[in-house]
């Protein structure tokens, strides 16, 4: 299956489900458990992913942490897991205790939206107190997400991600100090600015602290600039959206475009495509699949060709439909949810099959 359209399929779960789960173990059969299944993990085995996993510590015995990933039978990642309405903050301590009780290299520390990862970097067997990365499927980043490929199954190296672990650690540590400057500039960051030549006199605090909020809309005006630019770079990379259509189910049409045309592809939208693809992964390449935007509804495509649809999603105001060719007729279906269609994977195959037969 194709990982990235995948993750981004359960962003859209989060968003949808996140307001109705209020539990923790909501959270876990919900959003968690799912998670890991994407990572490749048999969620039900468990010889591969054990729930309530024992962790003495101590004289304390009986400890247990809610999952450990096993690999050749030995604990790899342990998993402790808090409800979605909860911070995280207050929970580190307690995986601190159970990470140094395994000979598990890895843990991990969520509440279903935010993950932790944490090694053992400062002191070995001992779990550091920052995580080396930190994730917040909300706000997922491209490059996150090559970064969540090395935690699936297939590509975990325990010994590759522990060696590119304190470089990531420090990457965020950075990171945080330079947004911390940007948000708020301190007075050692306004003194070492002032002095590159802006001004050449004796740099008193009530001179650093009228020049602060001067830096800070500097940066503030730097940071809209740079957004501007990717934007106009953006714009100008984009190729116009296909949407001339053909009424004819038989011509062998390529996608042209439509000047003027004032679409705009919704999130929604986007997900639809990727669940599609998530699908019909097993059966074909999924570069084969794609999409054209309508003003009346979203088609999903086969050979970039708008004859050969594999589905057409509507979204009105308060209702979402899904559309397939069965027998010759569009046969359409109310959806709650955009994640619904998985229910509709054995009629998607079947579209599949009858247009790669033409």
């Amino acid at each position: 299956m194709e990982f990235e359209g995948l993750i981004k399929s359960h962003v859209q779960r989060i968003k949808t489900l996140k307001n109705d789960i209020l539990t923790e173990e909501a959270t876990k059969t919900s959003l968690i458990m799912p998670f890991f299944r994407i990572l490749g993990y048999d969620v039900f085995n468990p010889n591969e992913f054990m729930p309530e996993f024992v962790a003495d510590v101590g004289l304390k015995k009986g400890e247990k942490v809610d999952y450990a990933i096993k690999l050749d039978n030995e604990p790899v990642i342990l998993v402790e897991c808090k409800s979605i309405n909860e911070k995280l903050e207050k929970h580190d301590s307690q995986l601190y205790r159970y990470f140094g009780t395994t000979t598990a290299k890895f843990a991990i520390l969520t509440n279903g939206i935010v993950y932790r990862f944490y090694t053992d970097i400062d002191e070995v067997n001992k779990m550091d107190e920052a995580p080396f990365l930190e994730i917040n499927l909300l706000e997922l980043r491209d490059e996150q997400i090559a970064k969540l490929q090395h935690f699936t199954k297939e590509n975990f190296d325990k010994d590759a991600i522990y060696d590119s672990a304190e470089g990531l650690k420090n990457e965020a540590q950075i990171r945080q100090i330079i947004k911390d400057e940007i948000d708020n500039p301190s007075d050692e960051l306004v003194k070492f600015i002032l002095g590159k030549g802006v001004y050449n006199r004796v740099k008193t605090q009530a001179v650093i602290e009228k020049y602060t909020p001067i830096v800070k809309n500097a940066f503030d005006y730097i940071i809209k600039e740079m957004l501007n630019k990717k934007i106009e770079t953006a714009f100008a990379n984009t190729e116009p959206i296909a949407s001339s259509e053909t009424q004819s189910d038989n011509e062998d049409t390529i996608i042209e475009d439509e000047s003027g045309s004032n679409i705009v592809t919704t999130e929604e939208e986007l997900e639809a495509y990727y669940i599609v693809r998530a699908i019909l992964s097993k059966y074909i390449d999924v570069e084969r699949i794609s999409y054209s935007d309508k003003e009346s509804y979203f088609a999903i495509i086969l050979d970039d060709r708008i004859t050969k649809w594999l589905c057409r999603i509507y979204i009105k105001k308060n209702k979402k439909y899904i559309a397939i060719v069965e027998n010759g007729e569009q046969i359409k279906y109310t959806i709650e949810n955009i994640s619904d269609i998985y229910g509709y994977a054995d009629k998607l195959v079947q579209r599949l099959q009858s247009l790669d037969m033409k």
